[in-house]
């Protein structure tokens, strides 16, 4: 089997020459974005906007770099993220978009439209079928970006408190779905009713199919009849106060498979083109509303048609990478009973995990862990 070919180019540039979103236009024409036809096409660039207080996401001149590729192309760009399942600046469409204007990311900054995929609330998905899909039948993906005839990742490569680090697995699986998708990729469980959050505004309860919501006329409350709730996340969206939540409790593994296989949904069956930039590398996720020191240096950006090799590509350049001073990742390993995994990842959060969802990733035909490396000046 041939290897999959993911192109690299590092943040090094000359002065008075070009910036570094023109290093990653070449990056992504010499990578063959150029071999999609876009011409009168949608085109879904999927990123983060990153929470407010975090300012470790990608900068909006990294996503006008790769829309106006597009755009030379023929194709009708737009930015698009998924709502969250957690409470926070980007659980609905108005404040996910608030959010992405207060981060930068405006269609005058980034020269094309910024849509929320999944809709007002975190309801307008559609269920995907997963061929080959172990974990989900069928995943629930953010309706504006299963619409789009290509398919682009834009990432932030980064660490990841739960799954060791995020790449363009994790930003596509985990990013595309709808807060059901969420809901079912985090957690096997179903929800609970927070009383001192909940107004009994019945908004909830519409969008039950299993009459799994009742209400409490003389408290005002609602609460779960557990036994006709099938799980399903639709009310999660519902509701505007935050009252209602899942606990956080699938394991990493079965978290990692999930995401491998929403991502494999999200890109069958159409163009599709992935690009990673290594650099500001927290320790945690973008949706934190703050981000620690980096733990590793800026070590370029990559592209690729296959996003499983793009993911192994990156990890590779990391792992290869010396850990910086003042970081999480150094402090972890001066202390007395610091285990060294050697895995910089690991060793910056060892409850984390990553390779079963690359390894999963590969057993269902995601795309290959074997690449190779073609550098770009």
């Amino acid at each position: 089997m041939e290897k999959a070919k993911v192109y690299f180019t590092d943040f090094r540039t000359v002065a008075y020459g070009d910036g570094l979103p023109t290093k990653l236009k070449k990056l992504i024409k010499k990578a063959g974005l150029g071999q999609i036809d876009m011409n009168g096409k949608f085109a879904a660039i999927k990123m983060h906007f990153g929470e407010l207080g975090n300012i470790s996401y990608l900068r909006p001149n990294y996503a006008k770099a790769v829309a106006d590729v597009v755009k030379e192309l023929g194709g009708k760009p737009f930015l698009t993220d998924c709502n969250t399942m957690y409470p926070g600046s980007r659980k609905n469409a108005l404040e996910h978009l608030e959010c992405a204007w207060e981060n930068g990311f405006t269609p005058l900054t980034v020269g094309c439209p910024v849509l929320i995929g999944d809709g007002l609330k975190g309801t307008d998905d559609i269920e995907v079928p997963v061929v080959g899909g172990e974990y989900v039948k069928e995943a629930k993906i953010g309706r504006a970006i299963m619409d789009a005839d290509v398919f682009i990742s834009l990432t932030h490569f980064k660490g990841h408190e739960m799954t060791g680090f995020g790449g363009t697995i994790k930003n596509i699986g985990m990013g595309c779905g709808s807060r059901a998708g969420k809901k079912e990729q985090h957690s096997s469980g179903k929800p609970y009713i927070k009383p001192d959050l909940c107004t009994g505004c019945l908004r909830c309860r519409k969008e039950c199919a299993n009459d799994a919501l009742v209400f409490d006329a003389a408290a005002k409350k609602m609460s779960v009849d557990h036994d006709n709730c099938v799980g399903c996340g639709r009310c999660l969206g519902a509701c505007n106060f935050d009252a209602i939540a899942f606990e956080i409790d699938t394991a990493v593994e079965l978290l990692n498979r999930r995401m491998a296989e929403y991502t494999k949904a999200v890109v069958d069956g159409r163009p599709a083109f992935h690009i990673s930039l290594v650099v500001d590398v927290s320790p945690n996720c973008d949706c934190h509303g703050e981000n620690d020191a980096p733990i590793l240096p800026n070590l370029g950006m990559f592209a690729s048609f296959d996003p499983l090799a793009l993911d192994q590509a990156c990890a590779d350049a990391c792992l290869k990478a010396e850990p910086l001073p003042g970081s999480q990742l150094s402090d972890n390993m001066v202390k007395r009973d610091f285990v060294d995994h050697h895995d910089h990842f690991v060793n910056s959060t060892p409850e984390s995990e990553w390779r079963t969802c690359l390894e999963h990733a590969e057993k269902i035909g995601l795309g290959s862990r074997e690449y190779e490396l073609i550098r770009v000046k």
